[in-house]
């Protein structure tokens, strides 16, 4: 299994990319914004969070969900995944998309727009489905979603767990509530997307045990979402897409300049 110390390490330095990545694009904006007399560093800020909300239609939405995401130690022990898109599903609203606690719980961002895909790993054993919900609330409204999500560690509770996208015709045509393993939801406190991740057996078994995500990642775990790897793919699918979504956002807005 990979170390929490690693893994949290792991997820720091790619925040601190993301972070630095931001900076430098608001920075930027800002800098320039200064010398010609235009927007402040907040407006610039505010802009490219507004432009983040159409990055759903703006961007074809195979290209926001990869055919194959790498993730570099992202498996248990530190090994590197690989998993390949097998569904898109339809572009839609929220509604019946998410068990009724979990809705209630997001309900205070608001709903733009819910994009969802099917991933395999490569060793064809497990199915995830992930997603990425377009808020309409505005910064400070994320901020106060994220801020009640982690202080009350609402993304562990089973209650809040997402749902998974069952694709006619594909491994995950058996992927449905009871065949939920792990998960994952982060809500960004800095874009206007919540992206969540669930996990489960490519066979269709049930799983009367499922965990969160970082607890199943945990070092000596001995659950079976965490022996099989299953924390691992809902935490590593659910980052990839959101780097992907985060690299999208930065290309538009450097063209938008």
């Amino acid at each position: 299994m990979l170390a929490p110390s690693r893994r949290l390490a792991w997820r720091k330095a790619a925040a601190a990319a993301c972070l630095v990545l931001g900076l430098g694009l608001i920075g930027g904006a800002a800098a320039g914004s200064w010398l010609a007399g235009g927007p402040s560093g907040d407006e610039a800020a505010a802009a490219t969070f507004t432009d983040a909300r159409d990055l759903w239609h703006s961007v074809p939405v195979r290209t926001l969900f990869p055919h194959t995401l790498h993730g570099t130690a992202a498996g248990p022990g530190g090994a590197d995944r690989t998993w390949y898109r097998i569904a898109v599903a339809p572009d839609g609203g929220c509604a019946k998309a998410f068990d009724p606690l979990l809705a209630k719980a997001l309900a205070p961002a608001g709903c733009k727009r819910l994009l969802r895909a099917d991933y395999m790993d490569a060793t064809h054993s497990s199915v995830i489905t992930v997603g990425v919900v377009t808020t309409r609330t505005d910064l400070t409204g994320m901020r106060a979603l994220n801020k009640r999500f982690t202080t009350e560690r609402l993304a562990t509770r089973r209650d809040l767990m997402p749902r998974p996208y069952t694709a006619p015709g594909t491994p995950a045509a058996e992927f449905g509530p009871d065949q939920r393993a792990g998960w994952s939801v982060q809500v960004l406190p800095d874009a206007p997307f919540v992206v969540y991740a669930v996990s489960g057996f490519a066979d269709g078994r049930a799983v009367p045990d499922p965990r969160p995500a970082d607890e199943a990642t945990r070092t000596g775990a001995t659950s079976a979402p965490a022996q099989a790897g299953l924390g691992h793919d809902a935490a590593g699918v659910a980052d990839g897409i959101e780097r992907t979504f985060r690299t999208q956002l930065a290309k538009a807005t450097e063209a938008a300049e």
